[in-house]
């Protein structure tokens, strides 16, 4: 998975063409809240043609939720674009991740995709009802790869006034769901991928917002704004400390392996220690390090 996703409305060339030339590791084409509903047929002509030209990102598709008249609309245009992965927003849980797998099933033959090839991403608490079913995830199709989540639409469920305190902190009911979508993935052994941090001009906030989300287990993020994707894949680098610190402890299990439990530095180090490690090494692999 990457660590920066950026949505880029499907009704607007350039934009998505600009979107091509951006930091960010993979782009979602929107075809649900960023284009109006009387625009969603020329949007999906336009998405259809300009996926192919997207091909230096990893290219996932916002389509409608599930059950509404656009979904399958929206899976018949882009699907001979080959698409990564398909955004699925408002599940009520696992069971529309399956439903989405079965359209798959029967539109990948047809675009010469190889069957299973298309992975789903759901937002996981966009409903209310779906907070109490994202143990169910653990259970969903194989081409789950990944949770993540949004508070507008949950927000606007709930009827609230906000959703974030002044100082850019997530008020407690959101604070639930970002933590039920962390650790939903977790049990699922699915990529976390953060939500969207609105303010597009406040570099700071944003870098703050990335660093604690990679901090807390997250392994990406979502952007708004070409400008974010910079930010947020160098939050999510491991440090050089880092890297270093998971070498010696990778290479320190390598030389006990009957042990379980190992002194590193003072601290004593387990298995949790070694996966965390791997994974650190893994994302160095892929996208190199950070500064410190």
């Amino acid at each position: 998975m990457s660590r920066s996703y950026l949505f880029v409305p499907a009704d607007s060339e350039r934009k998505l063409l600009k979107a091509a030339d951006s930091a960010a590791d993979a782009v979602i084409v929107d075809l649900e809240d960023a284009v109006l509903p009387d625009r969603r047929g020329p949007a999906r002509e336009m998405a259809r043609d300009v996926l192919p030209k997207l091909a230096n990102k990893e290219l996932w598709v916002r389509i409608n939720p599930l059950g509404s008249d656009d979904a399958e609309a929206d899976l018949n245009a882009v699907m001979p674009a080959a698409p990564f992965g398909i955004v699925l927003p408002k599940p009520e849980g696992a069971g529309d991740v399956d439903r989405l797998a079965s359209l798959l099933d029967r539109l990948e033959p047809g675009c010469g995709c190889e069957k299973g090839s298309t992975r789903v991403l759901p937002i996981v608490t966009e409903r209310p009802s779906s907070l109490f079913r994202l143990n169910g995830y653990a259970d969903a199709s194989t081409r789950l790869a990944g949770l993540t989540w949004g508070a507008e639409d949950l927000g606007a469920a709930l009827g609230a006034t906000a959703t974030r305190h002044p100082d850019g902190r997530w008020l407690p009911p959101y604070e639930l769901a970002r933590s039920l979508c962390l650790f939903a993935a977790a049990a699922a052994h699915v990529h976390a991928i953060d939500t969207v941090y609105t303010d597009y001009r406040d570099e700071e906030g944003l870098a703050r917002y990335a660093a604690n989300a990679r901090r807390d287990g997250f392994d990406g993020m979502l952007a708004i704004h070409p400008a974010q994707a910079e930010i947020i894949n160098a939050a999510f680098l491991p440090t050089r400390r880092e890297i270093e610190r998971a070498n010696r402890i990778v290479a320190l299990f390598a030389e006990n392996p009957e042990a379980g439990t190992l002194g590193l530095d003072g601290e004593m180090i387990d298995r949790p220690h070694w996966l965390q490690a791997n994974r650190i090494l893994e994302k160095a692999r892929k996208y190199g390090s950070g500064e410190t």
